[in-house]
């Protein structure tokens, strides 16, 4: 079957679980995120009212809350996933909850990600769990590793904690046959943690995928290295499980750079970046016999050629070592329509409580708004189906 170039036009199958109250909702939000300083304003008032404790929760529930996650709790996930399962819909859950630098943090994020793998072993929509490896450790001891800092006897213990705590979810996570996705992070703590995905891939990847690393494409060293940790896996007799991404840390990443005067791990232009993700998708759909992929994005252009690619090499469009993923909230017309041709389509679904995952949503806003163009196509896409809708 040949895939049609503008298979993502089809804005009747994209909103299909949306109500005609849900599209307006949505195109009032995305015409104010389309607008940059009013989201650097919002995001700046946010945390202000954050850390004087204004009650803003509310408000963020109604608004994009409600348009990014799945629910404050698993009953409310439950309805978002059965809603998405109706058309062949997954999820990736994510625990939204971030910024956290307290043992007694780490443990509980421990506590609620094994809570997920658990709810994720008797859901079967849920195809996986994506976590933060700073959701287990301090950001600095990720930083004084990656420098080859002497480490303090209490650092010694700390670590060996954070690496206790990541075994711990893994033991779960393959009891109940539910994946991580262990996403990435700054440039400048990402070593040691590769370091730990990787361990943990020679472990528990032996049977089925269990760990995935993520690979940020923007990254000019990323390609190479995805190449050299699939000579890894099978020289080492497991399963890579590689999750393929752009990058979230750009203008972070490029700053720093500037302000520590070394040169910036980020590739000089978005060609360059979309280049190295098509060469990645490419080049883990010619070694599925050693790994499973996940190609994660938002962008149109990728996805349409990993259908494209696996139609040319003859993959079966359900094939269980691949999947796609967009964010829940965004991207509906690539992630519904995927799922409408057979190929295993998910939402990268973040929860937890309001008040928690507002740093997630101030995040993901900014983000979103230094993608050129993403806002306002999503928010093209909304008036398409409600011109539709009307003229039915």
């Amino acid at each position: 079957m040949k895939i049609q170039p503008n298979i993502f036009e089809n804005t009747e199958v994209a909103f299909a679980d949306k109500t005609d109250a849900d599209l307006k909702k949505a195109k009032a939000l995305f015409k104010l995120m389309s607008n940059n300083g009013l989201v650097s304003l919002g995001s700046s008032l946010a945390n202000f009212a954050l850390s004087i404790h204004l009650p803003v929760s509310p408000l963020f529930r109604w608004t994009v809350y409600n348009q990014f996650c799945g629910g404050e709790t698993f009953n409310e996930c439950k309805r978002t996933i059965n809603k998405l399962e109706e058309y062949g819909v997954g999820v990736l859950l994510n625990y939204g909850v971030e910024l956290k630098e307290t043992e007694k943090d780490f443990n509980t994020t421990v506590d609620k990600n094994i809570e997920a793998l658990e709810f994720g072993g008797e859901n079967k929509s849920v195809k996986a769990l994506c976590i933060k490896l700073t959701g287990f450790g301090r950001f600095g001891l990720f930083e004084k590793i990656q420098r080859r800092e002497k480490l303090s006897i209490k650092d010694k213990r700390e670590y060996v904690q954070v690496k206790n705590r990541f075994e711990k979810i893994c033991k779960v996570a393959q009891k109940n046959e539910v994946p991580l996705y262990v996403d990435a992070e700054e440039s400048w703590i990402q070593e040691p943690l590769d370091g730990m995905v990787e361990l943990m891939m020679k472990k528990y990847n032996r049977e089925q995928c269990i760990v995935f690393n993520t690979f940020q494409l923007y990254r000019h060293d990323r390609l190479d290295y995805l190449k050299a940790q699939i000579e890894k896996a099978k020289e080492g007799n497991y399963i890579l499980g590689a999750k393929l991404v752009r990058g979230a840390y750009m203008e972070k990443e490029r700053e720093r750079a500037k302000q520590f005067g070394y040169p910036s791990p980020i590739h000089k232009s978005k060609k360059e970046v979309d280049a190295d993700f098509d060469k990645a998708v490419n080049i883990c759909l010619d070694n599925l016999d050693n790994l499973y992929l996940c190609i994660a994005s938002q962008s149109e252009e990728s996805n349409l050629l990993g259908m494209e690619l696996i139609e040319k090499k003859k993959i079966d469009h359900g094939n269980p070592r691949i999947f796609f993923s967009q964010l829940y909230g965004m991207g509906n017309n690539v992630t519904f329509n995927l799922a409408k041709l057979g190929f295993n389509a998910t939402k990268y679904l973040p929860y937890g409580p309001v008040k928690e995952v507002i740093p997630y949503l101030i995040r993901r806003a900014q983000e979103n708004t230094s993608v050129a163009g993403q806002t306002s196509r999503e928010l093209d896409l909304v008036k398409k189906e409600i011109k539709r809708r009307k003229s039915c």
